[in-house]
């Protein structure tokens, strides 16, 4: 038997068709439409992702050459962008100006800073189980918002869906929302008898959000069986109707089942290891068997990635976007390629020497996710001179790489706070094909990395969880260990270790700087 796996990002949707052992036999990628406005606005159309999803499924189908009967489950993982329909399942635009169609927030969305805010300052005791604050790529800020200023949407809305619960429902039709979705962006409280808390929905001015969103009073576990794909689905995804369709999970919890699944297997070492899904942005994700707190961590989330763990997750909103900025504003034409091969060249003629030491970065073009959970924290770059050339390109994009490997480091740290003890990073995402910024998670953290470089966690994770639901496997740990990926192990360099201390003191010097400057503006 096959089990199909959807990944929506950003800008694509990617299926996967993957065997019961966690073998891949085919993957594509279809476009997704983003409307951008500002740096702070972005939205998508479900209807657009949807189509996008099916074309990618059938096309995974035919590439895999595989009989459609084979597929005996499906499972999705997105983003966390918040979906809105109308009491008869339409959408509700939810752009300002009421384009038709754009009925999601995507979640990189930052249009509900204030409202993150003043949630954050409220003292509701739900803060603590996200770090102390709330970010503004959070459901509830982004739903705050649109009570707020678009009031007719709200006063039309009959359902409200996270981007990963929507395909689920699109799917099989089943209103279930998951544990991944509901517990890290909605504030749903799943170790609790009630998991609303209608006194933290009131203080959000959201105490109709229940019945408004069409949300359930309780939220469903990772690899639970939310039924079989209804005749529409089926016809469009063009798989059989006995296909079972698993709980939905935000991408970032699917990738850190596909990289830790197997370690839940045993509970007393699970904390040791990190999973970094890498890529646009960036998220580290580590499991534990008991809630731990730590500010500038999002949870602790209980299930959300694996029934009996609780989910701390930290991150960087933009790691390889700062990259790809850099790369995109620049006057000399680069690729990423291409420079990093130049990096190659120009560091093994320094030798031991470093090729910018005076040029220090904070790559926090997107605010800063962890430890300081900013999301109007701006960028740093020190050391500027006025050289234009390639080589000065070069420069500049090596010392934002050891700024990204320094931010994974200082989240390290803050895990630390909370207990963990990790000395095993496990990366996936398209930092694994980027060998400058593999190298120095490495050299930067101190720790074990293992790549999965022939392997999507994402689409692994969503595989497992179908596994799982379609019944081939008893548990996700199970489905977990039977599925896992071969990785290729990356052990640090300790001659480099004294020029990253240094560049780490810099780094927090700069961070502590910054903040000294923004308040006196």
């Amino acid at each position: 038997m096959n089990l199909i796996a959807v990944d929506v990002g950003t800008t694509s949707a990617r299926a996967g068709v993957v065997t019961r052992d966690g073998v891949m036999l085919a993957r594509t990628t279809h476009p997704i439409q983003l409307q951008r406005v500002g740096a702070d606005r972005a939205e998508h159309q479900s209807e657009d992702i949807w189509a996008a999803v099916c074309s990618a499924v059938r096309t995974a189908v035919t590439e895999a050459d595989v009989d459609p009967a084979t597929i005996a489950g499906i499972g999705f993982d997105a983003t966390c962008s918040l979906v809105v329909r109308d009491e008869a399942g339409a959408p509700l635009s939810v752009a300002p100006d009421g384009a038709p169609g754009w009925d999601t927030i995507v979640w990189l969305d930052h249009r509900a800073r204030e409202e993150a805010r003043a949630l954050t300052a409220s003292g509701t005791h739900v803060r603590e189980y996200f770090g102390g604050s709330f970010s503004p790529e959070m459901e509830i800020p982004k739903l705050m918002w649109l009570k707020r200023h678009l009031p007719e949407v709200w006063a039309r809305a009959g359902a409200m869906y996270d981007l990963a619960d929507f395909l689920t429902f699109k799917a099989c039709g089943s209103a279930a929302r998951s544990q991944s979705t509901l517990t890290s962006k909605w504030g749903f409280l799943a170790h609790e008898e009630c998991g609303w808390d209608p006194d933290f929905l009131r203080m959000a001015g959201l105490g109709d959000l229940v019945v408004k969103a069409r949300l359930p009073e309780t939220a469903v576990p990772i690899g639970s069986d939310l039924g079989t794909l209804t005749s529409a689905a089926a016809d469009a995804l063009d798989l059989p109707r006995t296909c079972r369709v698993a709980s939905g999970m935000v991408d970032a919890h699917a990738g850190a089942l596909g990289v830790l699944g197997p370690y839940t297997k045993d509970s007393d070492s699970v904390d040791r290891h990190m999973g970094l899904v890498a890529g646009t942005s960036s998220a580290v994700v580590a499991l534990s068997h008991e809630p731990r707190r730590a500010k500038g961590l999002w949870g602790p989330h209980c299930g959300a990635v694996a029934p009996g763990f609780w989910l701390n997750e930290g991150g960087q909103s933009a790691s390889g976007a700062a990259l790809d900025y850099l790369l995109s504003t620049h006057g000399a034409a680069g690729t990423h390629a291409s420079v990093i091969d130049r990096i190659a060249e120009m560091r093994a003629a320094a030798g031991a020497a470093d090729i910018a030491p005076r040029l220090h970065v904070l790559p926090d073009f997107h605010g800063n996710r962890t430890p300081y959970a900013d999301p109007d924290a701006l960028g740093v770059i020190s050391g500027l001179s006025l050289d234009t050339s390639f080589d000065g390109l070069c420069r500049l994009y090596w010392r934002t790489a050891v700024s990204v490997a320094l931010g994974v480091r200082q989240i390290l740290e803050t895990l630390g706070t909370a207990g963990y003890t990790i000395d095993t990073l496990h990366v996936t995402g398209g930092h694994t094909r980027n060998p400058l910024l593999m190298e120095l998670y490495a050299d930067v953290t101190g720790c074990v990395v293992r790549e999965l470089p022939h392997a999507d966690a994402m689409i692994l994770g969503s595989a497992i969880g179908a596994a799982t639901a379609a019944g081939l496997y008893p548990d996700l740990a199970t489905a977990g260990t039977a599925m896992c990926a071969e990785s290729v192990t990356r052990i640090p360099d300790p001659a480099r270790a004294a020029r990253y201390e240094k560049d780490y003191a810099v780094f927090l010097k700069l961070h502590a700087q910054r903040q000294e400057l923004e308040a006196l503006l």
